[in-house]
C-alpha cells in the first residue's frame, strides 16, 4: 500500500480517537451536590441547565473548553480587548464571557480550516508544496470567517437599530409628555415595542436595568451610544446627558433630537431618490438598449444583406 492510501485511513483513525477523547474528557456526569453547589458559585447555572446547557451537552464542553481555546489569541493589550468587546456588543453579544467563546471560535474554525485544506492538499498532490499551500489558506480562510460573520452581523444590527429608532423614539417622547420619567418612559417603550423593534427595547431594556441597579444614569446613557454604534443613539445619549447635567426639559431635548432625525431621513430618502437616475443608466446601456438595438435595426440589417446578397 503506497502512502496516499495509507493517510486518508490514519487521519481519520486520529481525528475519531481525538474526538473520542475530548468527549469522555469533558462528558462527566456531575453529582446532584456538585450541581447544588455550582448554582451557589453561579447564579445563572440553573437557567443554563434548562436551556439546554447541560454537563454532558456540547454547548456545556464548549464553555468549559473555551478558556483554555481562547488563550491563544488572547490579547495583553486592553485597548485591543476594549475593540473587541465593543464589535461584539455592536453585534448583539454583551455578555461577559462574549470575547472569551469569540477567540475560542476562532481557534475551532482555524482547527477545521487546517484540517479541510490539508485533507485536500494531500489527497490531491501528496507532500509537495502545494499541499503546504492548501494547508495555509484553509487556515486563513477558516480564521478569518468568524471575522466576516462578525462584520456582517454588527452592520445587519446597526441597520436595524437605525430604522427601529424614530418609531421607538417618537413613542419615548409621548411618554415623557405624558408625565413618566425617563426611566418609566424607557421601560414603558421596551414593553410595548418588544414585537416591532426588538434590538431597540433590548438595549433599552438593559440600560433601564443598569438604572434600576444603582449605575448612574449618565454612565448608562454613555454605554448605551458606545453598545450600539449608531450615531443617532450616540447623539441621542449626548442630549439626554446635557439635559440631566444641565436640569433642563427632557421631553423639548427629545423632540429636538425627533425633529433631527425625520429630518435627517427626508433627506437621505431625497439623496437616494436623485441617485436613481444615475444609477439606471447601467442597466439601460447593457440590458435595453442592444434589445432595443436588435428591433429598430435587425430588420434594415436584415434587408441590406439580402439586397447585398442579390446584387
Amino acid at each position: 500500500m503506497d502512502i496516499e492510501t495509507i493517510l486518508p485511513v490514519a487521519a481519520f483513525i486520529a481525528i475519531t480517537t481525538g474526538m473520542w477523547g475530548v468527549w469522555t474528557l469533558f462528558n462527566k456526569k456531575a453529582s446532584r451536590a456538585t450541581e447544588r453547589l455550582e448554582e451557589w458559585r453561579d447564579p445563572f447555572a440553573r437557567q443554563k441547565r434548562m436551556s439546554g446547557s447541560t454537563p454532558g451537552s456540547v454547548g456545556a464542553m464548549f464553555d468549559k473548553a473555551a478558556p483554555a481555546l481562547s488563550k491563544a489569541l488572547e490579547s495583553k493589550n486592553e485597548l485591543e480587548q476594549s475593540n473587541l468587546k465593543i464589535r461584539l456588543a455592536n453585534a448583539g453579544f454583551a455578555r461577559h464571557e462574549a470575547s472569551r467563546n469569540f477567540l475560542a471560535i476562532k481557534v475551532v474554525a482555524l482547527g477545521i480550516g487546517l484540517f479541510i485544506g490539508g485533507s485536500y492538499g494531500f489527497y490531491s498532490a501528496g507532500f509537495a508544496k502545494n499541499s503546504l499551500m492548501s494547508l495555509v489558506i484553509g487556515g486563513g480562510i477558516g480564521f478569518f470567517i468568524p471575522e466576516i460573520i462578525l462584520t456582517f452581523l454588527k452592520w445587519g444590527r446597526q441597520q436595524k437599530i437605525f430604522l427601529q429608532l424614530p418609531d421607538a423614539l417618537d413613542l419615548l417622547v409621548v411618554c415623557v409628555e405624558a408625565g413618566l420619567g425617563l426611566d418609566s418612559a424607557m421601560r414603558r417603550v421596551s414593553e410595548e415595542l418588544s414585537n416591532g423593534a426588538p434590538e431597540v427595547c433590548s438595549e433599552l431594556a438593559t440600560a433601564n436595568m443598569q438604572m434600576q441597579m444603582g449605575k448612574a444614569r449618565r454612565e448608562v446613557l454613555h454605554d448605551l451610544g458606545i453598545r450600539t454604534g449608531v450615531d443617532d443613539v450616540r447623539a441621542l445619549a449626548a442630549i439626554l446627558i446635557q439635559a440631566d447635567r444641565f436640569g433642563s426639559s427632557i421631553a423639548q431635548a427629545l423632540r429636538v433630537q425627533s425633529d433631527t432625525m425625520r429630518i435627517k431621513r427626508r433627506q437621505m430618502a431625497e439623496e437616494k431618490a436623485a441617485k436613481t437616475a444615475v444609477k439606471m443608466i447601467f442597466p439601460l446601456v447593457l440590458f435595453i438598449f442592444p434589445g432595443i438595438f436588435v428591433v429598430l435595426i435587425g430588420p434594415a440589417a436584415i434587408q441590406i444583406s439580402e439586397n447585398l446578397l442579390t446584387t
